[in-house]
C-alpha cells in the first residue's frame, strides 16, 4: 500500500474549534475525520484568542480524541481568522509642482506612504503604541487624483499635486503570537500558518481564476469574512460583524423557538419548501418557506446589505464579477438572490460553494458535507500547498521579521522596520521671495533627492522582491539647495529699441536695479531682493538714460527771474521733433524713430522788452544845423546784478534781472547836446543865439519832432 501523508488542521473559530484530518497522496486529498467542539465561554473575540488557557484546553481535547483513532499528532496547520484582520483607508497628497514627470518609483512611494498612514490609523484605533505591530497583508488602490481630478494612471503626468487613496488590510502580530501560545500548551507545533480567507480562496479559486474580480464571503456564526481577487492576486480582505446568528435570532424571535431549534429550522429552510416547528409553548406549527422568509426578511436584508457595502468599499466602489458564498451562514434562505440584487449582478453570478467544488477531494461517508467545511479543509490544503512563513530581512543591519502572506517587497520591509516613507526624500532647498517690478515672486529651492535603496549592495526599487536573509540599506535622499538664478532668468525677454537723435544712432536697453543699485542682467538673485527692470517710455526718459541731460535742459522753457519773479518765455525755448512732427518731452517713442532737437538761444534786451511789451527808449527826430538827427531818451532800464544792460546785450536762460521804469519828460533844446558836439567857430566872438525853426529860443524850451535847431555864433567886430 502506498504511503499517505497525514495532515492535521485546526479551524479556531468564534463559536467552536474544528479539528480535521486529511490524507494526501499525489495531490489527491481525502477527508478522514473531523471533530468540532464549541467554546464553553467567550475565549475568542474578533478572531483573536483572549483566553489562551481555555482555547488550548479545547485544542488538547480534540487532539486527544483524534489521536485515539489516528495515532500521535505532533504538528498542526492553523489559520489566522479573517475577522481578526483590520481594514483601513488612507489618502496621501504630495506637491509635484515644478517636479519632473512622475515615474513608477514615485507612485510606489506615494502608495506606501498611504499604507503607512493607514497602519498608524489602525494602531491608533486599537490602542497600539507602534504601527509596525501590524502586518500589512495586502492593499489596493481605490483611485489616483491629479489636481483634484480622478485619473487612471499617474505615470508621466505633471501638475501641482498628486494624491492616492488606498484600502489596506492588517493583521495584528498578537493574533499570531496567541495562536502559537495556545498550540504550545497543547503540545503541538505549528507546521504551517495561513489566513482563513486565503485558505478558502486557495481551494475554491485556483490561481488561474484569480485574474477575475471575484468576492469570496465566508459567513460564519458571528462574522462574515470577505476576500477579493483581481489581476492574479488577493487584493483586499474585510469583515462585517453580521452573520448566521443574526438570522437564527430572527427566526427564534418570530417563531418563539429556542436557539438550537431556530438553527435547525434555518438549515431546513435551505432544502425544504415547508418546515414543522414546536415553539416554547409546545404548539406545533407547519410553515411554508415563503412565510418564514417573509417574517425574517428584514434580518436577511440587513445581512445582505452589510456584506455588499463592505464588498463595494473593498473593491473600489464597484461590484465584482461574481460572488462565492461559503460557511454555515451561507445557507440563509434567499441570501444569494438578495446579494445579487444589491450588487446589480445576475442571479447566476452569486452562488453557494460547498466542498464539492474543491478539486481532487474525497470525503469519508461518515462526515456530513456542507459549505461550513470549506474553510477547515482549505486550511489543511492551503497550509500544505502555500504555507505562510516568517522571513527575516535586515534593514540597515537591524533584523526585521515579516509574515509572508504575499510576495514580500523592499517597501514591505521598510514599513515593517517602522521607517517613515515620507521622510526618505530629501527636503527641498530654501525658497527665495523677491519683488520684480512691484510684484512678489516665490522662487522654490531645488527638489530633495530620492532615497538610495540597496539590496545585497545592489541598487533596487521599492517593489523588488525580497527573500529570507536579504540585506537592505536605505540612505535618505540629499536635501535640495537654494536655487541659483540670474536676474535675466526671471525676465521673459530683455527688450531693446534703436533710435536716432540729431543724426546719431543709439541703442535703448532697460535699466535694471537691484535694491536701488543699477546692475547687469547677469547678477545673481538673493532672497528679499527688490528688482526693477524698466525700459524708458518717454523721450525725456531716453535722454536721461543716455546721459544727454544738456539736450533735456535745452528743451525746457526759456526762464529768467525778473524783479524776483520767475518768468517763462516759451517762444525762445528749444523745439523737439519726432519723425518731422513737433512733440513734447513726455511723448512716447518707437523703434527706429528719428529725434531732432533744436536748442534754445540767448535773447537780447530789446527782444525781451518787445516780448514783455515794454518801451526801452523815447526818440525824437530833429534837424540840427541842417542835418537830420535822432534824439533818444531811456524809459526802461534793465540791470543784471549792478550792470546796466544795453538794448543789444544778450540775456541767458536762468539770468536774474531787475528793471526800472522812468517817468517820461518832453525833450528840451538842452537835450541836443547829449548827441552832438558843438564847436565854436574860430572867428566867432563867443556870443551865440539858439534858434528853433528860425525863431530865437532858450535851452529849456520844449522841442518837437521835425524841428530845425540852430546855434548861431556872432562874428568878431572889425578892428579899427
Amino acid at each position: 500500500m502506498l504511503d499517505k501523508k497525514k495532515l492535521f488542521a485546526l479551524d479556531i473559530g468564534t463559536r467552536s474549534v474544528v479539528g480535521i484530518i486529511l490524507e494526501e497522496h499525489d495531490q489527491q486529498y481525502h477527508v478522514v475525520d473531523m471533530l468540532a467542539i464549541e467554546h464553553s465561554e467567550r475565549a475568542m473575540l474578533d478572531g483573536q484568542i483572549h483566553d489562551v488557557l481555555s482555547v488550548s484546553k479545547i485544542i488538547t481535547e480534540i487532539k486527544q480524541k483524534l489521536e485515539k483513532k489516528h495515532g500521535p499528532l505532533h504538528k498542526v496547520s492553523v489559520a489566522a481568522a479573517g475577522r481578526a484582520l483590520r481594514t483601513e483607508r488612507a489618502e496621501v497628497t504630495i506637491d509635484i509642482k515644478g517636479k519632473p514627470r512622475i515615474q513608477k518609483e514615485d507612485i510606489l512611494h506615494i502608495e506606501l506612504s498611504a499604507v503607512q498612514k493607514a497602519q498608524s490609523s489602525v494602531a491608533e484605533k486599537h490602542d497600539e503604541e507602534r504601527s509596525h505591530y501590524y502586518y500589512c497583508v495586502g492593499y489596493s488602490v481605490l483611485y489616483y487624483r491629479l489636481d483634484g481630478e480622478e485619473i487612471g494612471n499617474l505615470i508621466d503626468q505633471q501638475g501641482d499635486e498628486a494624491s492616492v487613496e488606498i484600502i489596506a488590510t492588517f493583521l495584528p502580530k498578537v493574533v499570531v503570537e496567541s495562536l502559537i501560545s495556545a498550540l504550545h500548551r497543547a503540545n503541538l507545533e505549528m507546521e504551517a500558518l495561513t489566513l482563513e480567507p486565503i485558505a478558502a480562496i486557495n481551494v475554491l479559486i485556483p490561481p488561474t481564476m484569480r485574474r477575475l474580480n471575484v468576492a469570496l464571503v465566508d459567513i460564519g456564526a458571528g462574522t462574515s469574512d470577505i476576500a477579493l481577487t483581481d489581476s492574479g492576486t488577493v487584493i483586499a480582505y474585510g469583515m462585517v460583524p453580521v452573520a448566521g446568528d443574526e438570522i437564527t435570532e430572527a427566526i427564534s424571535d418570530q417563531l418563539l423557538l429556542d436557539f438550537p431549534l431556530a438553527e435547525k429550522a434555518k438549515r431546513e429552510l435551505h432544502t425544504n419548501e415547508s418546515i414543522t416547528v414546536t415553539d416554547i409553548l409546545g404548539f406545533e406549527t407547519e410553515l411554508s418557506k415563503s412565510d418564514v422568509i417573509a417574517q425574517i426578511s428584514t434580518a436577511i436584508d440587513r445581512l445582505a446589505e452589510s456584506i455588499c457595502e463592505e464588498i463595494y468599499n473593498l473593491n473600489g466602489h464597484k461590484p465584482p464579477k461574481a460572488v462565492m458564498l461559503v460557511g454555515g451562514g451561507s445557507q440563509t434562505p434567499e441570501l444569494p438572490k438578495r446579494i445579487a440584487e444589491k450588487l446589480n449582478l445576475p442571479e447566476n453570478r452569486v452562488a453557494i460553494r460547498g466542498i464539492d467544488a474543491i478539486q481532487s477531494l474525497t470525503i469519508d461517508e461518515q462526515i456530513t458535507k456542507g459549505p461550513e467545511l470549506v474553510t477547515p479543509i482549505g486550511i489543511a490544503i492551503a497550509a500544505q500547498k502555500t504555507p505562510v512563513h516568517y522571513v527575516t530581512v535586515y534593514v540597515n543591519e537591524q533584523p526585521v521579521r515579516l509574515f509572508e502572506v504575499k510576495k514580500l517587497t523592499v517597501g514591505d520591509c521598510l514599513l515593517a522596520a517602522g521607517i517613515k516613507m515620507n521622510k526618505l526624500y530629501g527636503k527641498p532647498g530654501l525658497a527665495m521671495i523677491v519683488t520684480l517690478n512691484g510684484q512678489q515672486i516665490t522662487i522654490p529651492g531645488e527638489h530633495g533627492g530620492p532615497p538610495k535603496l540597496l539590496k545585497n549592495e545592489s541598487i533596487c526599487s521599492l517593489d523588488d522582491e525580497v527573500h529570507n536573509g536579504d540585506q537592505l540599506t536605505v540612505v535618505r535622499g540629499s536635501d535640495g539647495e537654494k536655487n541659483t538664478l540670474q536676474i535675466k532668468e526671471l525676465l521673459d525677454e530683455v527688450p531693446s529699441k534703436t533710435i536716432s537723435i540729431n543724426g546719431e544712432e543709439y541703442q535703448i536697453t532697460p535699466t535694471i536695479t537691484q535694491n536701488g543699485k543699477v546692475v547687469s542682467p547677469d547678477v545673481l538673485i538673493e532672497d528679499r531682493d527688490s528688482i526693477e527692470c524698466k525700459i524708458p517710455e518717454t523721450i525725456e526718459e531716453v535722454l536721461i538714460s543716455l546721459n544727454l541731460r544738456d539736450l533735456v535742459h535745452s528743451l525746457k522753457p526759456f526762464r529768467i527771474t525778473l524783479d524776483h519773479k520767475e518768468t517763462f518765455l516759451p517762444t525762445f525755448s528749444g523745439r523737439l521733433f519726432r519723425n518731422g512732427m513737433e512733440v513734447k518731452l513726455h511723448s512716447s517713442f518707437e523703434h527706429l524713430d528719428e529725434i531732432v532737437i533744436e536748442k534754445k538761444r540767448p535773447i537780447t534786451v530789446r527782444e525781451l522788452a518787445e516780448k514783455k511789451q515794454m518801451m526801452l527808449n523815447h526818440t525824437l527826430p530833429v534837424f540840427f544845423n541842417g542835418q537830420e538827427l535822432e534824439l533818444k531818451k531811456t524809459i526802461t532800464e534793465f540791470r543784471r546784478k549792478d550792470q546796466i544792460l544795453s538794448d543789444e546785450d544778450t540775456i541767458q536762460d536762468g539770468d536774474v534781472l531787475t528793471h526800472q521804469q522812468r517817468r517820461f519828460k518832453p525833450f528840451i533844446f538842452q537835450d541836443l547836446f547829449n548827441f552832438v558836439e558843438v564847436e565854436m567857430p574860430a572867428r566867432a566872438e563867443g556870443n551865440f543865439r539858439l534858434l528853433k525853426n528860425n525863431q530865437q529860443t532858450t535851452f529849456y524850451d520844449q522841442i518837437d519832432a521835425g524841428d530845425h535847431l540852430q546855434i548861431v555864433w556872432e562874428n568878431r567886430k572889425s578892428e579899427a
